[in-house]
């Protein structure tokens, strides 16, 4: 049966890659998301985080809890082993047995590849907008912020729990809160969020984000990152 992650993969062997255009394309056209690690021509190029989860969703559904954690960052065409495996645990690795994604889950689980299309999508779309929408009001309020000249955010995990998955027709997710916690030049970033089916709320979850090289706030360096942003965004839909 054919998804809608089809197109942002192939496979080999029993494994499966990504490719840079892939990548890229999912990172832009699916979660709205401009970060430069994510173009093409970028040397530091590496797959979106929100691309892994998508595919780990599509393959092993969608369960009551679960959790993921990014170990390792993916780069283009690595070829990647998803266990064909029905664990509680399951661990995303490479050839060598390298570690890029583990997935802790528990509880009833939907498989119905519609319902999780739409639930990866929802996700997918919040998490592509953490910046500058979530970040920048976060550091604002700390009076803190990532080097313009070489951003660091990086995507540690994200958390989800469904209190009634049997509601759960046509999700939807609502940013609730965030926090950042400042420790010298690095930042640990909390977001979360409410998940709703219709006007109902049906579960929770948390993403967690690292920040690297932080600075004193200024203003106009965060005005002008953002506009850059903004402009990376505009170029591209113009095409």
């Amino acid at each position: 049966m054919s998804t809608f992650i089809d197109q942002y993969h192939s496979q080999k062997d029993g494994a499966i890659c990504f490719s840079r255009e892939q990548g890229s394309r999912f990172a832009k056209q699916v979660a709205d998301d401009f970060n430069p690690l994510h173009d093409t021509d970028n040397k530091l190029f590496c797959i979106p985080g929100d691309l892994l989860f998508s595919m780990a969703l599509t393959m092993y559904g969608l369960s009551k809890k679960m959790r993921f954690t990014f170990t390792g960052m993916v780069g283009a065409e690595t070829p990647l082993i998803f266990p064909d495996d029905q664990a509680e645990s399951l661990a995303i690795v490479d050839a060598d047995n390298k570690q890029y994604l583990t997935i802790e889950r528990s509880g009833q689980a939907i498989h119905e590849p519609e319902l999780i299309e739409k639930f990866a999508r929802s996700y997918v779309a919040f998490s592509g907008h953490n910046f500058p929408d979530l970040l920048i009001p976060l550091m604002t309020e700390k009076q803190v912020m990532i080097n313009p000249t070489r951003p660091i955010a990086i995507y540690d995990s994200m958390a989800i729990e469904l209190n009634d998955i049997d509601q759960l027709t046509a999700p939807r997710l609502e940013y609730t809160r965030g926090s950042l916690e400042v420790n010298g030049k690095k930042g640990d970033v909390r977001l979360e969020f409410s998940i709703k089916s219709a006007d109902l709320i049906v579960g929770q979850g948390t993403k967690y984000m690292s920040l690297r090289g932080l600075k004193p706030f200024d203003q106009k360096q965060i005005d002008q990152l953002v506009a850059n942003y903004n402009s990376h965004k505009a170029e591209y839909t113009s095409r």
